[in-house]
């Protein structure tokens, strides 16, 4: 491949959707084969999937019914039975992760794969790329420029059979209409190109999905039968894992297995909290703990809720949910000690921090050091039932609050030379990160202290205002933040929160 080809492709890659999905599988405790094969005989994939009518299918379901699983499995049978001259391209969105919840992003990943399976198709981005370079992907005008690259290469005449897989079209926070309105459009205009989406029962979805010709739906609530087996056979796995880990005898994990196919009610996500809550409780108390689990989502979410607020670290386990639920992207762990004041004697010890965590009722989970939600709808529950509790001054004083950690951590850590180059303008391709990372605990304060701030209106004023804390914060470190962000590689984002910053002056004058 040519070295203009890669800069384009390296340019493009927002994320690798293969990482996404296999990173997704993890977090859910892996991909059981025998939850999801019941889709392969379902008709409505059949007819998806066998024939030249029905280009594309919408799976539809409620909250933790295994959508994003099924799409995984989907795709794992995809890759195995097609031709090798098939292409499959797919992208995963998640709400709670501010890279993969746009459709520009949505377009970028899907591009990213085809161009990766088919390098010839890179002719197509290059006729725009070569004309503006990365901002191409990131300016006011991406959505245009991909939108029209996209519906060009789907036309080019040596694609072959392609499938093209859009998971969780409900978390797509970010000009959701115009991805749907791509879809509804492009999903009718070629035979070779089978569509596949999935998403929570939203009429928005329907409304812009509704006209097309050759649309599949399938409905996970109209397939409450093959679901609910799917679920048993999710439930014998889970119990012989903790049968096998926690010593039950076969009386006990008997009753575990008839509780929870009882309540599970065709849930996956019910299922894995119950199992993930057992592992805590004495083999004793196991069989008198089950009824104490309400069936249904939002009363075992409430449960857990109940739960750590009647805790005795009850308020730093709020602060910790009220972080995770405001920041823009994933955390780490390290970085959540700079934004969350965790007692003294634990403050340093990461692996306390991470017990501090796990006792956060299964709402959070760790993997590889970066704290996600165990699902979407764990932070949906936060925001939409319960915020008085872990907002308790509402959710700008959370934004306040981290606006002003970061501020604290930027000050302590934002110096000249932090990866000790000892040469101004050394080339960023050569700059290797040191370990430990100078900036490990201040990367996200560094990408979105403005973006939290922009969150406060009401503090503009004092703020921004001369020998405010952001006017004595960037007298000081601006150059070193632009440092910061240069070896991040986030320059284009300095670019937007200084614009934002500027809009801000101008509300507050």
């Amino acid at each position: 491949m040519a070295k203009e080809d890669q800069e384009c492709i390296q340019h493009l890659r927002l994320t690798d959707p293969r990482d996404d999905k296999k990173r997704i599988e993890e977090t859910r405790g892996g991909l059981l084969e025998d939850s999801y094969c019941w889709i392969l005989d379902n008709t409505d994939f059949q007819q998806w999937h066998g024939s030249e009518q029905g280009q594309l299918l919408w799976i539809k379901g409620d909250p933790g019914k295994g959508k994003t699983m099924l799409l995984c499995g989907i795709i794992n049978e995809l890759n195995k039975s097609m031709a090798t001259t098939n292409v499959l391209s797919y992208f995963f969105c998640q709400a709670t992760d501010l890279r993969i919840n746009k459709a520009t992003a949505v377009l970028r990943g899907l591009l990213y794969m085809l161009v990766n399976q088919q390098p010839s198709l890179v002719s197509h981005v290059r006729k725009k790329y070569d004309q503006a370079g990365k901002a191409l992907f990131e300016d006011a005008n991406a959505w245009v420029a991909l939108s029209e690259i996209f519906a060009n290469l789907l036309q080019d005449p040596s694609l072959n059979t392609t499938y093209l897989i859009i998971d969780a079209l409900d978390e797509c926070v970010s000009d959701l209409p115009k991805l749907l309105d791509f879809v509804a459009q492009q999903s009718s205009t070629s035979s070779r190109v089978k569509w596949m989406v999935s998403s929570r029962n939203w009429p928005v979805i329907e409304e812009y999905l509704a006209n097309v010709g050759d649309r599949v739906r399938l409905s996970l609530e109209l397939n409450a039968e093959s679901v609910s087996t799917a679920v048993n056979v999710f439930i014998q796995h889970k119990v012989l894992q903790l049968a096998q880990k926690r010593k039950y005898d076969d009386k006990m994990q008997q009753a575990v297995q008839r509780h929870l196919i009882s309540n599970a009610n065709g849930t996956f996500l019910w299922v894995a909290l119950v199992c993930q809550s057992l592992e805590f409780i004495p083999r004793w108390r196991v069989v008198a703990a089950l009824n104490a689990f309400p069936p249904g989502l939002d009363s075992l979410y409430r449960q857990m809720m109940d739960q750590i607020s009647n805790s005795g670290d009850a308020d730093l386990y709020k602060r910790i949910l009220a972080v995770i639920a405001i920041v823009y992207r994933p955390i780490t762990v390290t970085e959540l000690t700079s934004l969350v004041e965790m007692p003294e004697d634990r403050a340093d010890d990461p692996e306390s921090i991470r017990e501090i965590i796990g006792l956060c009722g299964s709402f959070l989970t760790v993997r590889e050091g970066v704290i996600y939600f165990m699902h979407q709808s764990a932070k949906d529950f936060l925001l939409e039932q319960v915020s008085s509790k872990i907002f308790p001054s509402g959710s700008e004083e959370a934004h306040r609050t981290v606006f002003s950690k970061s501020l604290q951590v930027l000050s302590k850590t934002l110096q000249r030379d932090m990866y000790n180059l000892r040469a101004a303008g050394y080339p960023i391709k050569q700059v290797e990160q040191p370990d430990p990372d100078p900036l490990g605990t201040s990367r996200y304060s560094c990408v979105y202290w403005i973006d939290h701030l922009y969150a406060c209106p009401q503090d503009y004023d004092h703020i921004l205002s001369d020998d405010g804390k952001a006017h004595r914060f960037l007298q000081k470190h601006l150059l070193h933040w632009l440092e910061a962000m240069s070896l991040l590689k986030k320059i284009p984002d300095a670019i937007a929160a200084i614009r934002k910053l500027q809009s801000m002056l101008t509300v507050s004058s």
